[in-house]
């Protein structure tokens, strides 16, 4: 290759340009054809993501910030020329988050890393300062009684105390498989032993934060470890009155020791929050209407709302941009679908499924109407699996389907035939549950679990531009088919496997939570 050939190739990638739009394209579809050109040349995902990670950014249910994400969300179908609603399905808790500084006063000084959970109480426009304790792991509900005044005028010490915050890897690489091993065994008795204790509290965790609280405690202090490096998982607070923090491992393990060994640990805190009593909660569906079947569905899905540690950028915003590229596709060069497509934008999904549950239990005509509903939830990943949903006759479809997208988009995608049914997980379980066609679009994990998934991690730079969009462009083009296809998706199932002796059974579709309090419930 000339010199200045691999400069602009370089050039092309470092722009985000698609360097595969030269290579052949083997399909004889003149559609396929133009979704490979607008998805793979005149890609736009990389913009809508950044533009939802960096300036809209996290989108708890209740927030501001996801009603702030659904009008862009609407606008940006408008623009496109697709109409878009929002459909209130219910209410959620209204809660808005201000900064959080966590400082280790002594016996050093140290920021600390983290922040309030979410629908945590503040500290009332103040700093907040005391000494740490360790929550009591007694042998009955008596002696825990008995423990809980050392709660008053102290920071609980919520979580299990890592032994190490460096992740397995790194540990069996420097210190070797024997100490490794040696470690990760304590490691679970400990974790063991912990857990053995909880039910000797006598609580549950909404009962426990409540305990302690009427015990006088001047906040909460938890760490969520995703086993990889700097990385804490943020979810919610269950405390009414005082604030529950949220610290990364390295510094949670600090004030852990220095608890532990009586080396007066004191913090100060100071925490922001606002609550809005009940407000309302919404999905957002878009939709291309069919010219010959509008009755039935091709429908495109992914979760909205987020957890707020960081700017949900894998979790969901991946998801969202690849159908809202996929439908932007679509209405360009296929503006006149034989059936209706969809997309649906969930809300409450952290919380259950909550928003697609209620979707489904909304819209008998869709669900009876659907043809194929095409979700993904889990990244920026390559997709690399699917599976037909314990559906036996969808398996001829995605092999007709599959059998006409290109090889650079169709190969290492391992299909499951038929698959098993869902009930959870993610939103196509609200859909399969019922029997009708909802699949997952799996990706690779692209360090998903370790260091992305409802984590202080989850930001616009671990964005894999190139694979949104393949995976868009994949989505758009299955859309296209099943838009396409003579045959409506049969909805016949399969025989479960006996497990452990026991016939398994499809599973049961949950009834939609519509108010945290019912959820809290």
């Amino acid at each position: 290759m000339p010199r200045f050939l691999g400069s602009a190739c370089l050039l092309a990638l470092a722009m985000g340009a698609a360097p595969v739009a030269a290579q052949s394209f083997p399909v004889d579809d003149p559609t396929l054809r133009q979704i490979w050109a607008e998805g793979m040349v005149r890609s736009q995902v990389t913009g809508l993501l950044q533009v939802l990670s960096d300036s809209i950014g996290p989108r708890l249910t209740g927030s501001p910030g996801i009603l702030a994400g659904q009008e862009w969300l609407k606008a940006s179908y408008a623009k496109w020329g697709i109409t878009a609603r929002s459909e209130k399905y219910g209410t959620w808790t209204g809660w808005r988050r201000g900064p959080t500084h966590i400082d280790l006063i002594a016996p050093r000084l140290r920021s600390l890393e983290g922040q309030m959970l979410a629908w945590s109480p503040g500290t009332k426009g103040k700093s907040v300062e005391g000494g740490t304790v360790i929550l009591g792991n007694p042998s009955d509900s008596a002696a825990f009684a008995a423990w809980l005044p050392l709660a008053k005028g102290k920071f609980v010490l919520m979580s299990f105390n890592e032994p190490t915050c460096r992740t397995d890897s790194s540990y069996v690489k420097w210190a070797g498989l024997e100490a490794f091993a040696s470690m990760a065994i304590r490691r679970e008795a400990d974790r063991e032993a912990r857990t053995e204790q909880v039910p000797s509290r006598g609580a549950g965790a909404n009962a426990l934060a409540a305990r302690l609280e009427a015990a006088g405690a001047l906040g909460l202090i938890s760490s969520s470890w995703s086993s990889g490096w700097g990385t804490a998982r943020f979810f919610q607070a269950r405390t009414t009155q005082v604030p529950t923090v949220g610290l990364g491992c390295e510094d949670y393990t600090l004030l852990y020791r220095l608890t532990e060994h009586r080396q007066g640990p004191v913090l100060r805190v100071s925490a922001e929050s606002e609550f809005g009593g009940d407000v309302p909660v919404f999905n957002v569906i878009g939709e291309i209407k069919g010219r010959e079947k509008p009755n039935e569905y091709v429908m495109l899905s992914a979760h909205f709302d987020t957890w707020d540690g960081a700017s949900g950028t894998t979790d969901n915003g991946t998801g969202t941009v690849i159908m809202m590229e996929a439908m932007r596709i679509l209405k360009t060069v296929y503006p006149n679908p034989k059936r209706t497509l969809q997309v649906g934008h969930w809300s409450g999904e952290e919380q259950g499924l909550n928003g697609s549950h209620a979707f489904v239990e909304d819209h008998p005509d869709v669900l009876d109407g659907l043809h194929a509903l095409f979700n993904q939830d889990n990244g920026t990943g390559r997709v690399a699996s699917v599976s037909t949903s314990g559906l036996v006759g969808a398996g001829v479809q995605f092999g007709h389907w599959f059998s006409r997208l290109p090889d650079e988009l169709s190969k290492g995608v391992e299909l499951s035939l038929p698959g098993l049914p869902s009930g959870g997980g993610t939103d196509h379980g609200s859909f399969s549950c019922a029997g009708a066609p909802g699949f997952n679009l799996g990706s690779e994990s692209a360090e998903y679990g370790e260091y992305t998934w409802h984590s202080n991690r989850d930001t616009f730079d671990k964005l894999l531009p190139e694979n949104l969009r393949r995976n868009a462009t994949i989505v758009a083009m299955l859309a296209y088919l099943a838009a396409e296809d003579p045959v409506k998706t049969p909805r016949d199932r399969r025989i479960l496997p006996v497990v452990d002796g026991k016939q398994t059974v499809w599973p049961e579709c949950n009834k939609a939570v519509r108010s945290r309090a019912q959820w809290l419930r």
